[in-house]
């Protein structure tokens, strides 16, 4: 499908349009999955110093909520080049309409 599988983030953030972070569940893990916060930040967070490598325009996304200065950094979050609110807002909505298709219900008006 055209997609490349990398397991080095500061290699293709130059080349990317969008990076997309995903929220660390804490309450969903154990502590196996990495020894702590800081070698995930180190790995996978989007930094500062990190963020220097995106092309200009590049967007920044996270569905919500932010583990500020864990998956990304706080200003990188609230920043111009930042859609996450914006996604968290129009997240809720196309989740109710996937929903509101897969129930069967067709044909009908939502009041």
């Amino acid at each position: 499908m055209g997609g490349t599988v990398t397991h080095n983030l500061d290699s293709v953030l130059p080349d990317v349009d969008v990076v997309n972070l995903l929220r660390i569940q804490h309450e969903r893990q154990r502590k196996e999955y990495f020894p702590s916060l800081g070698e995930y930040t180190s790995l996978f967070g989007l930094t500062k110093q990190r963020a220097v490598r995106l092309k200009p325009g590049a967007l920044i996304m996270h569905p919500g909520p932010v583990n500020r200065g864990v998956e990304i950094d706080s200003d990188l979050a609230d920043s111009q080049r930042s859609v996450i609110l914006d996604q968290v807002t129009n997240g809720l909505a196309v989740r109710m309409a996937v929903l509101y298709l897969c129930s069967g219900v067709r044909g009908h008006r939502l009041t």
